[in-house]
């Protein structure tokens, strides 16, 4: 019941798909920053969301600016997000197992400008 992935300075997510159970009662999201450069420059998250809102996820989330960890705030397409974190740092967010339901579709952006053409997978449901 757990999401781990790994980001560089290289914009590229280490795993283009994960995979969890609907059964899990919380799913721990955990992203590990494995380049150099600082937050500013090449910020990493973990925004986890249906597949048909991730565009509009990432869009509106250059409206919300580093302030608001370009996510905008309440904003109920977004399922779970871990914080901004610049090289060699980490974060964890956590995911009611309720909100994803098996078959349904899925997919886990990093919401910093420009990364979520790049920065994306899939995230699998099994029952």
């Amino acid at each position: 019941c757990a999401i781990k992935l790994k980001a560089g300075d290289d914009m590229k997510f280490d795993q283009k798909s994960v995979t969890v159970s609907a059964g899990c009662k919380s799913i721990s999201i955990e992203l590990q920053h494995t380049g150099k450069l600082p937050v500013a420059a090449m910020g990493h998250n973990v925004v986890v969301t249906a597949t048909a809102d991730a565009d509009a996820v990432a869009r509106d989330g250059l409206k919300a600016g580093a302030a608001g960890g370009y996510l905008p705030a309440g904003d109920a397409r977004v399922l779970a997000a871990t914080k901004m974190v610049g090289g060699g740092e980490s974060a964890t967010a956590t995911l009611p197992g309720g909100k994803l339901k098996a078959g349904g579709a899925y997919s886990f952006i990093c919401s910093f400008p420009g990364h979520s053409a790049l920065m994306r997978g899939t995230v699998v449901v099994t029952p």
